[in-house]
C-alpha cells in the first residue's frame, strides 16, 4: 500500500515537473522589450500645451502659406486650347473630325496667334496639355518592358506589352507597348513678328531617365510599322536614351489631365508681344473626347503655376489659429483644475447609479 503511495506521489511529481519545464520553456526570454518596460513618455494634454501647439503650427504654415501664394501669383502662363480651333469647317461631328485626324494624307498645319499677357523672363516653358487622357489605366501603365528599353540584348523581350508586342510578321517592336505606341506627335513653331523664336528641345526629360532606364545602344526598330499608327514615329538611326520626346512621355501621369514638357524658349517676351504658332495637329484626342492645349509659362521657386500648396498652408494655419483662439477663450471663461475627480460622471450625478 505504501509503495503504490510512492508510486504515485513519484508519477504526480514527475507530471509536475514535465509541466514546469514546458511552461519555462515556452516562456519568452527575458527584456525590456518583450516584457514591455521600456522607459516611455505620455505627455498630458494640457490646455496651454495645446493652445500652445495650434498656435506654433499657424504661425509656422501662415508664412509658408503666404509665400507659396505670391510665388505662384508670380508665374506668368498663357494657355492656347487648340483642338477643336484647327479642324477643317465641315468636321462638325465626332465621326468627321476622327476621319480628319487618320486621313495620312490630309494637310494638318495650322496657324494659332497668342498675346502675351506680361512680361515672361527666360526660361520660358513650353507644355502641351492633353485632357480626359487616362494615362493612369491598369493595362495601359503595364503595356511596356523596361528590360528591353535598357539593353541591346533584351530586344527580343516583349512581356507585358500586349497588344503591341510585335509586328504581324512575328518581328518585336522597339519600344514595344501601348505606351511607347500612343506617343504625342503635334509640333509646333513659334515667331514673333518676323523673327523664329528658337526651341530648345534638349534636356526636356529627367537625367536619370536618360542615364539609367533608356539605354544608349537600344534603337527603335520596327516601331509604328502596323496598320494603325498610334502616335509619332521614331528615327531608328537615333538611341532611346536621345529620344526625350519618348522619355518624357513614357513617364506616365497620375491624374487624366496632365501637361509635359515639350520645349524650352531661352528668350524674353514681352507683354502684348504676338506670337504666332504654326502647329501640326496630329494627334487623335478627337476618339475619346480629349482635349489639347499648348501652355507657355514661366516658373518660380516653387515650379509652375499651382494656387493650391498656398491655399492649403494658408487653411490649415488659419484653422489652427482659430482653434488656438477658441481654446484660449473657452479656458479663461471656464477654466478646468486638471485632474479634478468631480467631473467624473458618478461624482457629477451620484444619485444615477
Amino acid at each position: 500500500m505504501n509503495h503504490a503511495n510512492n508510486t504515485g506521489a513519484t508519477s504526480s511529481s514527475g507530471s509536475g515537473d514535465a509541466a514546469n519545464q514546458r511552461r519555462t520553456s515556452r516562456r519568452p526570454k527575458y527584456s525590456k522589450f518583450t516584457q514591455q518596460e521600456l522607459p516611455a513618455c505620455k505627455p498630458i494634454l494640457t490646455p496651454k500645451w495645446v493652445i500652445s501647439v495650434f498656435t506654433i503650427i499657424g504661425v509656422i504654415f501662415i508664412p509658408i502659406g503666404v509665400a507659396s501664394l505670391l510665388a505662384s501669383r508670380d508665374v506668368v502662363e498663357v494657355v492656347d486650347h487648340y483642338d477643336n480651333a484647327c479642324l477643317p469647317s465641315n468636321a462638325t461631328n465626332k465621326d468627321a473630325k476622327i476621319a480628319y485626324i487618320q486621313n495620312r494624307d490630309t494637310d494638318k498645319n495650322c496657324t494659332r496667334t497668342i498675346t502675351i499677357t506680361k512680361d515672361m523672363n527666360q526660361p520660358i516653358y513650353v507644355y502641351y496639355q492633353l485632357d480626359n487622357f487616362y494615362q493612369n489605366h491598369r493595362r495601359y501603365v503595364k503595356s511596356r518592358n523596361d528590360q528591353q528599353l535598357r539593353d541591346k540584348s533584351k530586344a527580343n523581350e516583349t512581356d507585358y506589352c500586349d497588344p503591341e508586342k510585335t509586328t504581324a510578321d512575328g518581328k518585336p517592336i522597339v519600344p514595344c507597348g501601348l505606351i511607347a505606341w500612343s506617343l504625342f506627335n503635334d509640333t509646333y513653331s513659334f515667331a514673333r513678328g518676323s523673327e523664329n523664336i528658337t526651341v530648345n528641345r534638349k534636356h526636356i526629360s529627367w537625367k536619370s531617365d536618360r542615364d539609367h532606364k533608356f539605354g544608349s545602344d537600344v534603337f527603335p526598330s520596327n516601331f509604328q510599322n502596323g496598320t494603325l499608327i498610334g502616335g509619332k514615329t521614331l528615327d531608328p538611326n537615333v538611341s532611346l536614351s536621345q529620344q526625350e520626346d519618348l522619355i518624357v512621355w513614357m513617364r506616365t501621369a497620375a491624374l487624366p489631365t496632365f501637361r509635359k514638357l515639350w520645349g524650352k524658349i531661352e528668350k524674353d517676351l514681352k507683354a502684348n508681344d504676338v506670337i504666332t504658332i504654326n502647329l501640326e495637329n496630329n494627334y487623335n484626342t478627337y476618339e475619346f473626347n480629349g482635349k489639347k492645349k499648348l501652355v507657355l509659362s514661366t516658373a518660380s521657386w516653387l515650379g509652375g503655376k499651382n494656387d493650391f500648396l498656398g491655399l492649403a498652408y494658408l487653411s490649415v494655419g488659419g484653422l489652427c489659429f482659430f482653434l488656438a483662439l477658441l481654446f484660449t477663450l473657452l479656458y479663461l471663461i471656464k477654466p478646468r483644475k486638471l485632474g479634478d475627480p468631480s467631473y467624473l460622471s458618478w461624482n457629477r450625478n451620484p444619485a444615477g447609479r
